[in-house]
Parts: C-alpha cells; sequence; structure tokens
C-alpha cells in the first residue's frame, strides 16, 4: 500500500471557453521566458546591451522546437509511420515528445544566424544563456507530468509518481518520476555554471561547455531508468549513447578551448563597447574642459599675486630708500654740529 506518491493530472488541458490551455505548451513558454530574462541579465553583465538576448532568441526558440520535434519524430517515427499511425500526428507538438539534442543543435544554428546579423561571438552568447538554457529544461520537464509520459520503473517510494491513464500502452501503477529527476538534476547544473563562470571567468564557450557536459551526466543514467519504448544498440538506449557521445565531445572543446583561448572575451557586443567609448570620451573631454579652467584659473590668480607681491615689494623697497635718506641727513646736521 502506497503512503504517499506524486499524483499526476487528469488531464493535461484546460480549456478557457473554446481556448486549449495545454500544460505542456505552457510550461515551454515559461521556460523560454526565464532563459531570456536570465540570459540578458547575464549579457549585460558581460557588457553587451539589453534586449540583445531576445532578439537572437526570436531566431534560436523556433529553430530549437523544429529541431528538438525532428529528433523525436526521427528516433520514434514507428509512432507517427507504422502501420495504424496517423503521420499528421508527427505535427502535434502540443502532445509531447521533443527531443534536447534536436533542440540544442538546431537551436544553435538559428542562434548563430542571429549572432552574424549582430556581429556578435557566438560562443559568448552560448556562455551567457547557458544557465537559462538548464532553468528552461527543468521547467519544460514538467510537461511530460501534465501528459503522463517519460516516467521511469516500478517503485513504492514515497515520491512514486503515480499513473492512471492507460492510454497508448500505459499500465496504471507508481513508477520513478524521471521527469523530476531531471528537473531537479537541470537545477542544479544550472547553478552549477553561474558558479564556476563566477569563479574560474569562463569564456570563448566554456560555460556553455560545462552545461552540456554536467546535464549529459546526469541525463545517461535517468535515461537508463525510464521504460517507455526506445531503440536500443549494443544493450543500452540510443538516448544513453547520444549523452556519453555529446558529453565527450563537451569536454574535449573545453579542454582544448581552454588551452587555445584561456580567459574570457573583453568584447562581446562591438556596438556596446562603442556607446560606451562615446560616453567616456565625452566624459573624458568635460573632465578636461574643466582641467583647462581650472589651470586658467590658477594662472589668473597666481598672476593676481606675483603683481600683488611686485608692488608691495616695490613700495617696501622705496620706502626702506627713503628711510635710508632721513638717517643719512639726520646725521650730517649731527656732525655740523660737533664742527663748530
Amino acid at each position: 500500500m502506497e503512503l504517499a506518491f506524486i499524483p499526476s493530472p487528469s488531464r493535461g488541458v484546460l480549456y478557457l471557453g473554446p481556448i486549449p490551455l495545454r500544460g505542456y505548451a505552457f510550461c515551454i513558454i515559461i521556460g523560454v521566458f526565464v532563459a531570456v530574462w536570465l540570459g540578458n541579465k547575464r549579457w549585460i553583465a558581460r557588457g553587451g546591451r539589453a534586449g540583445t538576448v531576445a532578439d537572437i532568441a526570436v531566431w534560436a526558440v523556433p529553430f530549437g522546437l523544429i529541431g528538438g520535434r525532428l529528433y523525436h519524430v526521427i528516433t520514434d517515427y514507428e509512432l507517427y509511420f507504422s502501420e495504424g499511425r496517423d503521420w499528421v500526428d508527427a505535427f502535434k507538438i502540443w502532445e509531447g515528445g521533443l527531443g534536447i539534442w534536436g533542440a540544442i543543435a538546431l537551436g544553435a544554428l538559428g542562434a548563430w544566424i542571429g549572432c552574424r546579423r549582430r556581429g556578435i561571438p557566438m560562443p559568448a552568447y552560448a556562455d551567457a544563456v547557458a544557465p537559462g538554457i538548464a532553468l528552461a529544461q527543468a521547467i519544460g520537464r514538467w510537461g511530460n507530468w501534465f501528459n503522463q509520459e517519460l516516467y521511469g520503473k516500478p517503485t513504492d517510494l514515497p515520491w512514486a509518481l503515480e499513473i492512471t491513464s492507460s492510454a497508448d500502452g500505459r499500465v496504471p501503477g507508481t513508477y520513478h518520476p524521471t521527469f523530476l529527476y531531471e528537473s531537479l538534476w537541470c537545477v542544479g547544473v544550472a547553478v552549477l555554471v553561474i558558479w564556476a563562470d563566477r569563479r574560474f571567468r569562463l569564456g570563448h564557450g566554456r560555460a556553455f561547455a560545462l552545461y552540456v557536459a554536467a546535464y549529459c551526466a546526469g541525463r545517461a543514467w535517468i535515461e537508463y531508468m525510464r521504460v517507455d519504448d526506445a531503440h536500443h544498440i549494443l544493450g543500452l538506449r540510443l538516448n544513453v549513447w547520444t549523452a556519453i557521445l555529446v558529453f565527450l565531445l563537451a569536454v574535449t572543446y573545453f579542454v582544448l578551448s581552454a588551452r587555445k583561448r584561456p580567459g574570457r572575451e573583453e568584447v562581446v557586443e562591438p556596438g556596446a563597447v562603442a556607446s560606451g567609448g562615446a560616453a567616456d570620451g565625452d566624459e573624458k573631454a568635460v573632465d578636461l574642459g574643466k582641467g583647462d579652467a581650472d589651470g586658467k584659473g590658477a594662472e589668473s590668480s597666481e598672476g593676481v599675486e606675483k603683481d600683488k607681491g611686485s608692488a608691495g615689494g616695490e613700495a617696501a623697497a622705496g620706502d626702506e630708500a627713503a628711510g635710508e635718506t632721513e638717517a643719512g641727513g639726520a646725521r650730517n646736521q649731527a656732525g655740523s654740529g660737533k664742527k663748530a
């Protein structure tokens, strides 16, 4: 008898009149907003302009959604193109099914296009948005909870997930909440990247590489726990092999980048630096003008004091000469008196 478990929602769609509000889509939308918000703060802190992250996200997000869906449909094609299935369902993204590997790959392509249009180095942008992407994944995973999908093996642990739906081959019962495990892992990855970036001043794409490597490390063991249908290679699920391969690529990039390009970029958005430089120049010009005025004032004051000093000196010299003349006359008179 289960004393405690995580209940699943009875349905993943709420209707606001004729408008359907799908929990899966809602979680993805919230995740995107959080990623853009945090990425914008980090981008500004690195010397970029406010709004640049959102402008590039206009390219990255649609590409990411398309890439995530393509990866899912290709790797699980039997769900849409086998006998008795409707291929139109491949376009119903709101019903779930986004592969993070395809989302990151094609999303990176969209971000690259946006960065090229703005003249921004792609690695610097990737470093700024890396923790936000991890948080977006953490939030997006709750969409699987709404859809009662991607759970793990049966368990009677207190935090087990209760599955009530029997659609698409589901068997009601309590299972490992792998969506929750991955959500918490992604929060930890975001915290790790933010800490490491501040501590070691990661640059040239290394913060993003750390995010990828850390995520893959967690995804490998979480994926191993899942019981949904998947392709296997040498006894391991396809996504486990993908996680291992991407992990090795991320670590390799991190090491090579640290050797070839240590430190962090000094300039991440040339336009922002130019604006800041112009402002600095104006401030320097004002300071220089003040300095010239102060210098001229000092010279004028010095000249006045000098003139005063000269006049005072001449007056003193004149008084001294007059005194000596009077004294000499007195001595002469005294001398004359003694001779008589």
